[in-house]
């Protein structure tokens, strides 16, 4: 298939790998930004055929993973609400609240539909005038020009019982949090391609410079990820620290100007609570003043709600970067994506769940049986197996 064959070739992928491997002289912790990255790595076990000296650390860029438990438990609440049509992508039906779903809040009655895009929602919203129609906008700044876009639609239309409930964050104060965490073992980013075709890397620079980190803007296939990989790696060893854009076929500096400029019109910036996280200063958009009437914990008033994290969950330190999937003792075990403690194992971008899916329920010694397939400086056959082939896909997995 055009554009996507040529970036699994095999033979290219053993020249990355070798350059990889001959330029390696010390350990480096790499962070990949985006959850779809986070799953092609593990698809096509990349992180195993790199030198044992470069580490994979997945980062929180899972947008359904992110959205705090209070704004899930207010979806919730406003789904269960006479008269309310509520419209997600498939995802999200999934996640667990303080208690249940919204797959749970539909089989007590509540209208829950999975919609395809937020216009869809929005064309619910002209067919049932009296009904009042929230659309669950989630995501980082890939999903949030069309969402933008529909609430700019609804007022433009007149479609006064359309609303947006609101959970969007932004990937570079995320970065500069991570890099600010005691805790912080990353020293290169391979920044999420598809963030960047919208933004562009003006954000990108004074962040490189102020931690001194090289920060690579990467795409999705194996090969994206490799050369990626392969750019962080060479600057690191140099003592570099730039910004890099190794995904030139989809992204410009300026990124998308007529994406930015609805992202202007209809949200401002705001704090935004990440979930395991915690708030993160300027890391969020909300509906502005302007557009403040379709907004839906405004319009339904909902506060005052309690939420409470299942104990046994680790995700925040997952999306962290603390901890790998399957050092969790709950994974695997109390957590499957059919009885899900945390969203990390519910997305198709979450990492528990790429663990649980590709089955690296012990990373340790299939790194180690890889080194030892592997002779110096040749590493194994990229790539291996699809391990995926034999399990079944995650149930109302979507892309959101």
């Amino acid at each position: 298939m055009k554009y996507i064959d040529e970036f699994q070739d095999p033979g290219l992928a053993r020249r990355l790998l070798d350059e990889i491997h001959a330029t390696v002289t010390r350990p480096w912790a790499l962070m990949e930004v985006c959850g779809g990255q986070t799953h092609s790595i593990i698809r096509h076990g990349i992180d195993q055929l790199l030198p044992k000296q470069v580490e994979l650390i997945h980062g929180p860029g899972c947008p359904v993973c992110v959205t705090p438990l209070e704004v899930i438990d207010k979806a919730l609440e406003i789904a269960s609400r006479p008269g309310v049509i509520f419209c997600s992508f498939g995802d999200m039906l999934r996640v667990p609240g303080t208690g249940r779903d919204l797959f749970q809040v539909r089989g007590q009655g509540g209208d829950v539909r999975v919609v395809y895009s937020p216009l869809d929602a929005l064309r619910i919203a002209e067919q049932n005038p009296e009904r009042e129609v929230v659309f669950f906008g989630i995501g980082f700044e890939t999903t949030a020009p069309p969402n933008a876009m529909t609430v700019h639609q609804a007022r433009k239309r007149g479609i006064r019982n359309f609303s947006l409930l609101v959970s969007h964050v932004r990937v570079p104060p995320a970065i500069e949090a991570i890099m600010r965490s005691p805790e912080c073992r990353v020293q290169g980013f391979l920044a999420a391609g598809h963030v960047c075709s919208v933004m562009g890397t003006a954000e990108y620079p004074e962040l490189a410079a102020r931690y001194r980190v090289p920060i690579v803007v990467t795409g999705f296939e194996p090969l994206d990820i490799l050369e990626g990989v392969r750019r962080t790696v060479l600057q690191l060893e140099r003592g570099e620290h730039a910004v890099d854009n190794a995904y030139p076929r989809a992204v410009r500096a300026e990124g998308n100007p007529a994406a930015k400029a609805m992202l202007d019109e209809v949200f401002e910036v705001t704090d935004r609570a990440w979930r395991g996280i915690g708030v993160i200063p300027d890391s969020g958009w909300r509906l502005s003043e302007r557009y403040r009437d379709h907004d839906a914990e405004i319009r339904f008033s909902v506060e005052g709600i309690d939420t409470r994290e299942p104990a046994a969950c680790r995700s925040g330190e997952v999306l962290q970067g603390l901890l790998k999937p399957h050092e969790c003792e709950a994974f695997g075990t109390l957590c499957t994506p059919r009885s899900p403690l945390g969203a990390t194992m519910v997305s198709s971008e979450g990492a528990c769940a790429a663990y649980y899916l590709y089955r690296r329920l012990d990373l340790g010694s299939a790194r180690r049986q890889g080194q030892a397939s592997s002779a110096p400086g040749a590493p194994s056959a990229p790539f291996p197996a699809d391990a995926s082939a034999n399990v079944p896909p995650l149930e109302g997995s979507s892309v959101v």
